[in-house]
């Protein structure tokens, strides 16, 4: 009998925009693969996906936030592997200042680099 495979991995991401830039930070510790996304990750049972969203978003980058709508559903998945995650992106607004602290640190060390991007840079 084959072994069933893992349940897709639920992620809330935050979609902050601030002087017409995207804040994006590196996906991988070590900005291994240099690939960058929205912040946020992985949702804890027992929280609702704002407040796993605002719980991540400040670990990731001291930033307090507030959360609004959802804007967007995004399926990574690979048939020949386990890996299925679904992103749910929420629009979401900074409470403060914008200016991540140059001394910010990820308490689980993945987050290393913080980027506010434009659209031509995306």
């Amino acid at each position: 009998m084959p072994m069933p495979r893992p349940c897709p991995r639920l992620a809330a991401r935050a979609v902050l925009l601030h002087e017409d830039r995207l804040l994006l930070v590196n996906a991988y510790a070590d900005n291994r693969l240099g690939l960058m996304c929205a912040p946020g990750g992985g949702v804890e049972a027992g929280a609702s996906l704002p407040d796993n969203l605002r719980r991540e978003v400040f670990e990731e980058t001291g930033l307090t936030i507030s959360v609004g709508a959802p804007c967007l559903v995004n399926e990574f998945h690979d048939p020949s592997g386990d890996f299925h995650q679904v992103d749910i992106y929420f629009r979401c607004h900074i409470l403060g200042p914008a200016q991540i602290a140059s001394d910010w640190k990820d308490h689980e060390a993945i987050v290393t680099r913080h980027q506010w991007v434009t659209k031509s840079e995306l």
